[in-house]
């Protein structure tokens, strides 16, 4: 979920502007699925080789499912933001989350980003998304209307030439996945670019039925 443009070869994090952060709305995947999906990433970082350094692995540790994505964001509407995923959570149960399969957007041929599916909660995680675009507007925000994939972003391949490779492998190593965790908080993310791969800072959490 990262902005960047090449320059001479380096990725260089954009600059937002001032009395901004860069925000998004997600659930975060607890550490024992971590693990599992650590375990896919070295399975797949083996079949591609040494060129598997340029791809841009997500830190492990910072595995979410994006729910939505508000980018710069005026400080002033954190509070709001913020009331308004509380609203939301409120009004939802706890629910399990399946992660299944591998693939790559646009296309295993052509790759921008890798991805694991969702293969169970994926209409409960729609419906959050849903909440949280409503909530968004209400606050002034107009946010991107595509329909809503969920999925578990954990590279980024665009450009490169191993990335078709890097796609393959990971539908194959992905094959008969099934991670499985319950999703009880949606979390309010500060994106921090520059320095390595992106840095996700937990600004607030919505405790689902609470």
């Amino acid at each position: 979920m990262t902005e960047r443009r090449r320059w001479n070869d380096r990725w260089v994090a954009p600059v937002d502007p001032p009395g901004t952060m860069r925000l998004f709305f997600a659930v975060p995947v607890p550490v024992q699925a971590q693990a599992h999906i650590s375990e896919l990433i070295a399975r797949v970082q083996a079949s591609v080789g040494d060129g598997h350094a340029r791809i841009r692995w997500v830190r492990v540790d910072g595995l979410h499912l994006t729910l939505r994505f508000l980018g710069p964001t005026p400080d002033e509407m954190r509070r709001p933001l913020i009331a308004g995923a509380d609203a939301l959570a409120a009004t939802a149960e706890p629910f399990e989350v399946a992660l299944s399969r591998g693939g790559a957007f646009p296309s295993l041929e052509r790759p921008r980003s890798l991805w694991v599916g969702v293969a169970a909660g994926a209409d409960r995680l729609a419906g959050l998304a849903d909440g949280l675009t409503a909530a968004a507007g209400e606050c002034g925000l107009v946010l991107d209307t595509r329909p809503f994939t969920p999925h578990l972003t954990i590279a980024r391949t665009d450009g490169l030439r191993l990335g078709p490779v890097a796609a393959r492998a990971l539908e194959s190593a992905a094959d008969g996945l099934d991670v499985r965790f319950k999703v009880d908080r949606v979390v309010l993310f500060r994106s921090v670019l520059g320095g390595g791969p992106a840095r996700y800072e937990p600004l607030h959490e919505a405790i689902l039925g609470a």
